[in-house]
C-alpha cells in the first residue's frame, strides 16, 4: 500500500471479541481510519477501548469478523505499530537511552544505529539531556516520556497509546498532549488513543469514537475539525468549551444506558 493509497491504513469489520466461554466482550464493531487520523476511543469503564486496541496490534485475536492494518492481518502487521501502555514499563537497571533501544536490539539494529535513533528519538521527547539518567531519577511525566520515545524509535506508521496521562496530574498532562501533537506533525503517524478524559479527546483527536458497554459497540462518532496545530488557545477557546459540553453530554447519556 503505497504512501498516498486512498484505502484506509486500519479497518475493523464486524469485530467481536469474547475470552474463551465468557460472555461477549465487543460485538460487531466497524470503523475505520485513513492516514494521518487521530481516533481517541472514550466511553464507560468496562466498554472495550483498551480491548480493541490489543486486537489492532495483535496481542489478543479477535472472535469473529476481521481486522486490516495497512493491507495485513494484525499478526503480521506488527512492525508497522508502537504501542504506549498505561505504564511506561521501564526496566530500571537500565539507562534512559537503554530503555528506548530496547526494541531496536530486539530487531537486530546494528549499534551505530540504534544510537543514531536514541538520540533522535529523545531529543523529539525534549530528554536528550536525561539520556545516561534511570527510571528513578525521572518524575513520572519524564517517564512517560521515554516511553513515547521507545516506541517511536522502531518509526511506527501507527501508535497505539492506551490512556498514557491518565496516572498524571493535569498541568503535566496538558503540556504533554502538547508534546505528543507537535511530534505528530513531524513523523506523521495515525493514532489511537485510549482516554477517559473528554477534554483530552478533544484536544487531540480529530475523530473520537464513542463506546457503549456490556457488550462494547459503538455508540456513535464525533468529528473534531479544530485546525492542528493546538495550543493552550485552543482549550481557552469558547468553541473548544462547546465541544467537551457537546460529548460529555453524549457520554453521560451512554453511561445511563447501563
Amino acid at each position: 500500500m503505497t504512501e498516498d493509497s486512498p484505502l484506509p491504513i486500519v479497518e475493523l469489520r464486524d469485530v467481536d471479541k469474547r475470552y474463551g466461554e465468557g460472555p461477549l466482550i465487543l460485538d460487531k464493531i466497524s470503523f475505520s481510519a485513513k492516514r494521518g487520523d487521530f481516533i481517541t476511543l472514550i466511553g464507560p469503564s468496562g466498554c472495550g477501548k483498551s480491548t480493541i486496541l490489543k486486537l489492532i496490534s495483535g496481542l489478543n485475536p479477535i472472535s469473529g469478523g476481521r481486522i486490516v492494518v495497512d493491507g495485513l492481518e494484525p499478526a503480521n502487521a506488527v512492525e508497522k505499530l508502537a504501542f504506549v501502555f498505561q505504564e511506561p514499563t521501564l526496566l530500571p537497571w537500565r539507562t534512559v537511552a537503554q530503555n528506548v533501544e530496547v526494541p531496536m536490539r530486539l530487531h537486530g539494529s546494528d549499534a551505530k544505529l540504534r544510537a543514531e535513533v536514541v538520540r533522535k528519538s529523545l531529543s523529539l521527547v525534549g530528554l536528550a539531556d536525561r539520556m545516561d539518567y534511570y527510571p528513578r531519577q525521572l518524575s513520572g511525566g519524564q517517564k512517560m516520556r521515554v516511553s513515547i520515545a521507545r516506541a517511536l524509535s522502531v518509526s511506527p506508521r501507527i501508535l497505539l497509546l492506551d490512556e498514557p496521562f491518565g496516572a498524571l496530574d493535569e498541568m503535566t498532562r496538558d503540556h504533554l498532549n502538547e508534546e505528543l501533537l507537535a511530534i505528530r506533525q513531524q513523523l506523521a503517524w495515525t493514532a489511537f488513543f485510549v482516554t477517559h478524559s473528554v477534554s483530552e479527546a478533544v484536544f487531540l483527536s480529530n475523530r473520537i469514537i464513542v463506546l457503549s458497554a456490556n457488550p462494547g459497540r459503538v455508540h456513535s462518532e464525533v468529528r473534531v475539525d479544530f485546525p492542528y496545530p493546538r495550543t493552550e488557545e485552543t482549550r481557552e477557546s469558547a468553541a473548544f468549551g462547546k465541544m467537551v459540553a457537546e460529548v460529555s453530554k453524549i457520554l453521560r447519556s451512554v453511561e445511563r444506558l447501563h
